[in-house]
């Protein structure tokens, strides 16, 4: 039962080219850094990435996209304070972008944990983003039907977490980290504080065990608008 990994790098060596990754946060809040950091040295290319943003500076997913590894990103606010990698490469044609709006990404990331196949939301009727897609009548009201969306790995971060994968969040770093935990075939999350079995009171827990795969300590994590403001490149 223990899920623990000793590195960043163990954890995500085994995501291959051509995979679908959910990259938890909101800007900086609750992204994993280190884990996204790994994977840009483990050099999977042709990733689908799903994240609310396109990345900021040149860390994080903002250095993934530039390392070239992003195929597509699937997120509700491309324009961030920062996207200058993304934009110049969407505006060359280098990557797809999928828009979705921001309450349907996370239910789209909640139905998929769920096993919800597909649901409805009057969001984005009679706009170009339901083009295509089948829509209904309720009530007197038009809706766009949704896919549930899933992944075959997510990369989180949480505040606490033990060896059994039981996870709590830092305040508003809990965004997108526990819905996408759900939806993923596996589940990578990076902790700040690793404690026993048992230390994690059951009402605290956010993120069940059974959702996580692989457990790695990070005891001080990095912060995307710190990097930023440091001007930092990576690799």
């Amino acid at each position: 039962m223990d899920k623990t990994v000793t590195s960043a790098a163990q954890a995500v060596a085994d995501i291959p080219d051509g995979a679908c990754v959910m990259i938890g946060g909101f800007g900086g809040s609750g992204a994993p850094i280190e884990l996204i950091h790994a994977l840009i040295d483990a050099g999977p290319k042709n990733l689908t990435v799903v994240n609310n943003n396109a990345g900021n500076g040149h860390v994080g997913l903002a250095a993934l996209i530039e390392q070239g590894q992003v195929a597509k990103l699937i997120c509700s606010f491309p324009r961030s304070a920062d996207p200058k990698v993304f934009t110049e490469l969407y505006l060359a044609g280098g990557i797809e972008l999928e828009i979705v709006p921001q309450g349907t990404l996370a239910e789209r990331i909640r139905a998929g944990g769920a096993g919800i196949p597909a649901f409805y939301t009057p969001t984005s009727f009679g706009t170009d983003l339901a083009t295509g897609k089948p829509v209904a009548e309720f009530d007197g009201r038009m809706y766009v039907q949704e896919r549930g969306l899933k992944a075959d790995f997510a990369l989180i971060k949480a505040e606490q977490g033990d060896p059994m994968g039981n996870l709590t969040y830092r305040m508003a770093a809990r965004n997108f980290n526990p819905v996408m935990a759900t939806a993923a075939a596996v589940t990578i999350a990076q902790v700040s504080h690793v404690v026993a079995a048992g230390d994690l009171d059951p009402e605290n827990v956010i993120t069940p065990g059974i959702f996580v795969n692989r457990v790695v300590h990070v005891p001080n994590p990095q912060q995307e608008e710190i990097l930023n403001r440091q001007e930092a490149v990576y690799p």
